[in-house]
């Protein structure tokens, strides 16, 4: 059953994540969920934000596809675990109601920062909820970033963050003192 809140005109005030989520029956506080949940690392709130159905699914630059909630789960996982930081909001967006349905589309700005790299994101995106025990719920992310060149530093600064967690990672044998890792 769709919310009652649905008929009121929404005011398109950028999304970050700092709103008010008292009624999670609205679909703006439903996406201020989804973007305090990245912005602050929350993977409980994140989990929350999205259906637990084997239906939902996730398209962007860094994970590619993913379907059900364990595999989005990770990706959110290597974000929040890296030390890099990521900030994000949601502008210049439209939300449109269906029913038990709302998408949300429209534009992200953002800025990514760790030890090697800095610099600001901008991606188009989509975001479709349902409306699920009580609540929207997240079930599907569609994320492009435009500009090449950017998409690139991205996918090279997230791919060293992992490639340097993974070496951090990596188990010592007993023979490690025979064979040392370069």
């Amino acid at each position: 059953m769709a919310s009652p809140a649905l008929a009121r005109p929404f005011k398109l005030d950028p999304i970050t994540g700092e709103e008010d989520l008292r009624d999670l029956t609205h679909p703006r506080h439903a996406l201020s969920q989804f973007y305090r949940a990245l912005n602050t690392r929350d993977i409980v709130m994140m989990q929350d934000n999205w259906s637990e159905a084997d239906d939902i699914s996730m398209d962007n630059p860094l994970a590619g596809i993913t379907r059900g909630w364990p595999e989005i789960r990770r990706a959110y996982e290597s974000i929040f675990s890296s030390n890099s930081r990521l900030v994000v909001e949601f502008h210049n967006y439209s939300i449109h109601t269906l029913g038990d349905m709302f998408y949300a589309v429209g534009r992200e700005r953002g800025r990514y920062e760790s030890s090697s790299f800095a610099f600001d994101l901008h991606a188009r995106t989509t975001r479709i909820f349902r409306f699920e025990r009580e609540h929207w719920r997240q079930v599907h992310h569609h994320g492009s970033i435009d500009d090449s060149s950017v998409l690139q530093r991205y996918q090279s600064a997230v791919n060293l963050q992992s490639a340097e967690k993974v070496r951090s990672l990596r188990p010592l044998c007993f023979t490690s003192h025979l064979f040392p890792r370069p």
